[in-house]
């Protein structure tokens, strides 16, 4: 860790707030199978009379921005090359980010396909410096995603939003609490959130140009200009002031509840049994998060992703909804030995229940001859048993001197 790294971690604990932004999301999903285009101009985007969705860097070098008509981008470059939009994929690889946000806190706020903030300050004891969870951040979504992404840190949703701008692009910038004004005063007003294009427009034409400026303009005068909600609003943001927080909330991409875990080995393995060791640990983990949050799910998904990164998944619905490990674990189980996969060298490996429904709602059909206590019970009081003695209290017998992914 470099000095700057090390300043930065030790700030870090001031900062609880992360704003998560993927880099150039829509062009790195994109492109990130073909290398070839990985330093040349590349826009996303459908239709010769469309728009812009997302460039690249590269593009983003000549002036082309989300939103342009696409005659203008071919315009302003030329050889940009062109990439059809595949939203199926953006809204798979978006659902996986998102999910290792939620492993990390519970407290994730989205905001869209590729951005969210999240509340590290639960986490600190298990995870370490809000600095550190950024970092293992970053480098879990390169590692399973193949994307990069920038985080900004501060202690109030806007400074951290602004924040993930100045990191851009594959970077962290942590504003602790003492460097608020420092960081925020020299920006032009125009990038304080929540103010649009008129209301820069106005300000700027009230000799307002920098975020330094608005904070030591009384708060009267700015109120007369631009009415009294809005000046209280912008004097709050001038001076690093928020009174948001990070509420947890699904983004509008997300329709179908699921609750998942993955985990990349520490090296690509053939190893059949390694692979279901590590099935049966992240059906474990995910049981376990249902059983908490009193939900229940009938279908079950696999996820492999090879050594060259290509990636698959495989579902099976069960008759029944279900929260017990070892029901979760054999159907992951049986989907990968369906694979019949032939010394094929695996680099990740993830289970997800989708289509969760309150446990509550659940009634499991009788078994003729089934024991009076089985597997829920048993998974009941590994519950008990992790929750008053911690999370390697109790586990399969499988998992017991194994090695970690």
């Amino acid at each position: 860790m470099t000095p700057e790294q090390a300043s930065w971690e030790q700030a870090s604990w001031d900062c609880p707030v992360l704003h998560v932004d993927m880099d150039a999301f829509y062009a790195s999903v994109a492109i990130r199978d073909r290398p070839e285009l990985h330093d040349v101009p590349v826009v996303v985007g459908g239709g010769y009379r469309g728009v812009v969705l997302s460039a690249n860097y590269p593009a983003r070098g000549y002036g082309i921005r989300s939103a342009m008509p696409m005659t203008r981008a071919r315009r302003l470059c030329p050889d940009a090359v062109v990439v059809s939009p595949g939203f199926e994929t953006f809204e798979v690889v978006s659902k996986s980010v998102m999910e290792n946000f939620r492993q990390i806190t519970p407290l994730v706020e989205v905001l869209s396909l590729d951005e969210a903030f999240l509340d590290v300050s639960g986490s600190v004891r298990r995870l370490g410096s809000p600095y550190a969870i950024a970092e293992r951040l970053r480098a879990r979504i390169y590692d399973e995603q193949g994307i990069t992404c920038s985080v900004g840190m501060a202690a109030t949703v806007a400074v951290a939003k602004l924040a993930s701008r100045r990191a851009k692009p594959d970077g962290i910038v942590v504003v602790p609490p003492s460097a608020v004004t420092t960081f925020l005063h020299p920006l032009d007003v125009g990038e304080l959130w929540g103010v649009g294009e008129k209301t820069t427009a106005l300000l700027h034409r009230l000799g307002l140009m920098t975020v330094g400026d608005v904070a030591h303009t009384p708060l009267a005068t700015l109120q007369r200009a631009v009415g009294v909600h809005m000046a209280q609003q912008l004097h709050q943001l001038a001076w690093g002031q928020d009174r948001r927080v990070v509420t947890a909330r699904r983004g509008s991409d997300e329709p179908d509840k699921s609750m998942g875990a993955d985990e990349t080995f520490g090296r690509d393995t053939d190893d059949r049994a390694v692979v279901l060791r590590e099935v049966l640990r992240l059906s474990a983990k995910v049981a376990g998060r249902m059983r908490t949050a009193r939900v229940a799910g009938r279908t079950v998904t696999l996820k492999v992703r090879f050594a060259d990164f290509t990636t698959i998944t495989r579902s099976r619905t069960r008759g029944e909804a279900t929260d017990v490990t070892q029901e979760i674990y054999q159907t992951a189980s049986d989907l990968f030995l369906a694979l019949g996969l032939q010394r094929a060298r695996i680099r990740l490996v993830g289970v997800r229940v989708e289509g969760l429904v309150p446990r509550a709602t659940v009634q499991r059909q009788l078994v003729l001859g089934e024991r009076e206590r089985g597997w829920s019970e048993a998974d009941v009081a590994v519950d008990r048993a992790t929750q008053r003695f911690g999370a390697a209290a109790v586990r399969p017998a499988t998992l017991l001197g194994s090695d970690r992914a």
